[in-house]
């Protein structure tokens, strides 16, 4: 599986910004696809992910209510929108896949084989 990672870009603080992920090498549905951000000199923080199949989504607690994980069949694609951004946001954003992920391991790292290049966000206060 490949993922390529793009949209990032510096923002302020209340901006909105669309993170795009592109897979490919595997039928995009059999995958789960989460969103993960590594702040500098912070552990890789799970975001959001969309579950293989169904496509259940989930959020950590600190944006719930501001992104959305969505994912585009025709397209290959999973997008994570991002509103009211804030400085505690800033980090490079990583996308990662599953074909075998476990509800219970949605927000390990470890849990997922794939992972694309990241991309930077920066929001300025």
């Amino acid at each position: 599986v490949q993922l390529q990672a793009s949209g990032g870009g510096l923002v302020q603080a209340g901006d909105s910004l669309r993170l795009s992920c592109v897979v490919s090498g595997q039928t995009f549905t059999d995958l789960s696809v989460a969103w993960f951000r590594q702040a500098p000199g912070k552990g890789r923080e799970f975001v959001a992910a969309i579950f293989r199949n169904v496509g259940r989504t989930y959020y950590t607690d600190s944006v719930k209510g501001r992104f959305t994980i969505s994912r585009d069949r025709a397209k290959n694609t999973v997008a994570l929108q991002m509103n009211s951004l804030k400085p505690e946001d800033t980090a490079i954003y990583y996308c990662a896949a599953s074909s075998r992920l476990i509800l219970s391991s949605i927000g390990i790292a470890t849990s997922y084989n794939d992972w694309g290049q990241g991309t930077q966000v920066t929001v300025s206060s």
